[in-house]
């Protein structure tokens, strides 16, 4: 029997209240003063892509529960990154293991790709379940090469 989605449903909720999110805390830290430049915003994405490929390159990557690890070592723990007087600490065991891998590097194109769902209203839930939707009857490789 062929695997169908439930067509009223959507995959993966959350996603629009995400895109806003990252769209609201990004308008308060400065980024969208000026009109949006859609050819801008792409490459910025593009160069966060660019950056996760450099760091795969130099074998940098980073499994989340090291990070947890570490944090519960020095007495923290992940919800207490927002909080004031723990950042400074928290935040340099994030630049220690964290910064500049290729997972952090993909997190960036990821909630810059959001930033601009949100920025132009982009019901992202409703696109990716119609996109998933259409990709599900297309042949093998979507009739490419690879």
């Amino acid at each position: 029997m062929e695997d169908k989605m439930e067509n009223k449903e959507i995959v993966i909720p959350g996603l629009n209240q995400l895109a806003r999110r990252i769209f609201e805390d990004n308008q308060k830290k400065g980024f969208w003063d000026k009109e949006l430049n859609i050819g801008e915003a792409l490459m910025l994405i593009t160069s966060e892509l660019g950056e996760a490929l450099e760091a795969d390159r130099k074998g940098r990557h980073v499994k989340f529960e090291e990070f947890e690890q570490a944090l519960e070592r020095a007495g923290y723990c992940l919800e207490e990154f927002g909080v004031d007087h723990h950042y400074r600490l928290v935040s340099q065991i994030f630049l220690d293991l964290v910064k500049d891998t290729f997972e952090d590097e993909i997190t960036d194109a990821m909630i810059r790709l959001f930033d601009l769902a949100g920025a132009m209203e982009i019901d992202i839930e409703q696109h990716i379940w119609t996109k998933l939707m259409y990709n599900r009857g297309r042949p093998r490789l979507h009739g490419k090469l690879y």
